[in-house]
């Protein structure tokens, strides 16, 4: 199939800056894809890079499409380098798209979602106004502040939240061996005691991605189960923890992971566990990862997709975008 092709760079500012173990992040950025193959039919994708997680730059994803000349192929597409999972993702998703027409509708109605709270004390305030929206499970964001810190707000975010709700740790890579160990402890003895009535899901790639080898011992030797992300950011890396032995739970970013079509072809071989993420992506995206979460999800693990509130609403951006360029 032979497509005509036109792209657009957006930047998306964040209400509020986003800040994690990497750093603080004020401005999304990324590629809306649009494609029209010789049917007339149109497909949309989008890339959405973090080069800090294990993807592309933006520079490398805008150089790749400016060599396009106005055409792509499905030959193309599927030839994508590894080293452009963003792209890989975009473009995939955009031909599924519009080839699949009516048919690619998303399940929402089968999945549940995971809201992100903000890093520190603010998520003592903001997990109310998520919950009134319906999350059950949420994220936080550990190892930006000084872990006797982050361990008081913890016991504090603990006896706040509802009973019957799920609570995910989120580290990206940001604790030291000493401090994971300490977390897991504290987790493992809060689940013991059993004072809590809500559950402590998982702690979210507490050490470095080199340090493969102790976050494999640490699932192991705690209760309290832990999750892979940056470790697992693209499909290369994802085979490669499995083929190292790790059984546990892999958060799977469908943005900058790589080929939808040989996602599935893995999940489906090995049937994983896992949690669906955001990249912070737009509506366009969005719909081609949560149609990956729905058919993928083996054990129902709500997705990290609930990000809305780190955003203005979307409306009439895209229209903007298209006519403004």
């Amino acid at each position: 199939m032979r497509y005509q092709f036109e792209f657009r760079p957006y930047q998306r500012r964040f209400l509020r800056s986003l800040t994690t173990n990497h750093g603080k992040w004020d401005i999304r950025e990324g590629i809306i894809l649009h494609l029209t193959d010789e049917s007339g039919k149109v497909g949309w994708g989008e890339i959405a890079p973090i080069s800090w997680f294990g993807s592309e730059t933006l520079e490398q994803a805008l150089d790749f499409c400016s060599q396009l000349s106005g055409e792509i192929t499905d030959e193309i597409i599927f030839s994508i380098p590894d080293k452009l999972p963003a792209c890989q993702f975009g473009f995939e998703s955009a031909s599924e798209m519009g080839s699949g027409g009516d048919n690619f509708i998303t399940p929402n109605s089968s999945l549940f979602y995971s809201g992100l709270l903000p890093a520190g004390e603010a998520a003592l305030n903001q997990w109310e106004t998520l919950w009134q929206q319906g999350y059950r499970t949420f994220k936080w964001k550990i190892g930006v502040d000084a872990i006797t810190d982050e361990l008081e707000i913890f016991e504090s975010l603990i006896h706040t939240l509802p009973g019957f709700t799920k609570l995910r740790l989120d580290a990206n890579g940001g604790l030291s061996y000493e401090e994971a160990n300490l977390w897991l402890r504290t987790c493992d003895n809060l689940k013991a005691n059993g004072k809590i009535p809500l559950e402590i899901e998982f702690i979210e790639q507490p050490l470095p991605v080199e340090q493969f080898q102790q976050m494999l011992e640490l699932s192991l030797s705690y209760k309290t189960a832990i999750a892979l992300d940056e470790s697992v950011a693209t499909l290369g890396q994802l085979a490669a923890c499995h083929q190292e032995g790790w059984r546990g739970i892999f958060v799977i970013k469908p943005g900058i992971v790589g080929s939808p079509s040989r996602l599935r072809k893995f999940c489906h071989q090995h049937q994983i566990d896992t949690v669906f993420s955001s990249v912070f992506e737009t509506a366009i995206a969005r719909l081609a990862a949560l149609q990956l979460a729905a058919e993928l999800s083996q054990n129902k693990r709500a997705i990290g997709f609930g990000i809305d509130h780190f955003f203005e609403q979307e409306e009439t951006w895209l229209q903007s975008l298209w006519n403004d360029l």
